[in-house]
């Protein structure tokens, strides 16, 4: 990455960063859906590209489609659904890496695929259902939505700058030539170190500090899935970006790719932590 591509990311990061910020701790959680909502447009817009739609009167239905499910979820009667998609999209994620690590060649794609646009209400609605719903769990939710959030960067960036210094052995070439193992383990080190930090901030103990700094590993680990899979439906599509949206960095699904995998499974293993502290509470 150029220094000039890397200033004008930077740039825009600082821009975005502290509006992100401000919407989480301070919006309503009906006015926080909307925002996520008109996030979710563009990224709609750009993956029905990836899928293969090229007529706009089909790529504004799918929109349109993304829309109402958000929409239809956000009614009260489905929210009590929400750790079900959940769970069904951190199993979603766990095939996925199961099918890229098998992958041998990548097969470019012309036309629609039907199967990539239903899959693409999955990437889509996973994130938006999990950070609201972690947004809503408790006083401590908003926090933990940052949290998610700077996890998320520290992973990344970590990645990038340990994989520029270090990195010699390439972990995907087939999907992504710039990733590295030696960026995995900076990332994983930034991961651990992010759980420790948490874990200390809420005073756990010692076992459920440790639960806790598995969680975010495991995270980093998945969120890596997600960029990777992003990956591989542009290069099936001979793509090089999911759009022009955020100058330096692309499109919006270039900004949340590792988001989509990582918020289920985080917001599922915080549900989880939080039970068994309220089963050890109860004295259970």
């Amino acid at each position: 990455m150029s220094a000039s591509k890397l200033r004008q990311r930077t740039l825009t990061a600082l821009l975005i960063a502290p509006l992100t910020v401000a919407a989480v701790l301070w919006l309503p959680p009906a006015y926080l859906a909307l925002c996520l909502g008109l996030i979710l447009v563009p990224a709609a817009w750009e993956w029905s590209a990836m899928a293969g739609i090229a007529v706009r009167a089909g790529r504004f239905a799918y929109v349109a489609v993304v829309a109402l499910c958000l929409l239809l979820l956000w009614q009260p009667p489905l929210r009590q659904w929400y750790v079900h998609m959940m769970a069904a999209a951190a199993v979603f994620w766990g095939a996925v890496a199961f099918l890229l690590f098998r992958l041998r060649t990548v097969e470019c794609k012309s036309g629609p695929e039907p199967v990539m646009a239903a899959v693409g209400l999955v990437v889509l609605i996973g994130p938006w259902l999990a950070i609201l719903h972690l947004h809503a769990h408790s006083s401590a939710g908003p926090y933990l939505v940052i949290f998610l959030l700077v996890l998320i960067w520290v992973v990344d960036t970590l990645a990038y700058f340990t994989g520029r210094r270090w990195g010699r052995e390439k972990l995907a070439p087939l999907l992504s030539p710039g990733k590295t193992r030696a960026g995995v383990y900076g990332a994983l080190v930034g991961a651990g170190l992010c759980g420790i930090l948490l874990g200390w901030s809420l005073g756990l103990s010692l076992g459920y500090a440790m639960l806790l700094v598995a969680l975010c590993i495991l995270v980093a680990l998945v969120s890596m899935i997600g960029d990777l899979f992003e990956s591989f439906v542009k290069r099936s599509r001979d793509l090089k970006d999911s759009g022009q949206l955020l100058p330096g960095h692309g499109g919006i699904l270039d900004r949340i790719d590792s988001l989509t995998a990582a918020a289920p499974l985080f917001t599922l293993g915080i549900l989880w932590l939080d039970a068994q502290l309220m089963v050890l509470s109860n004295g259970g």
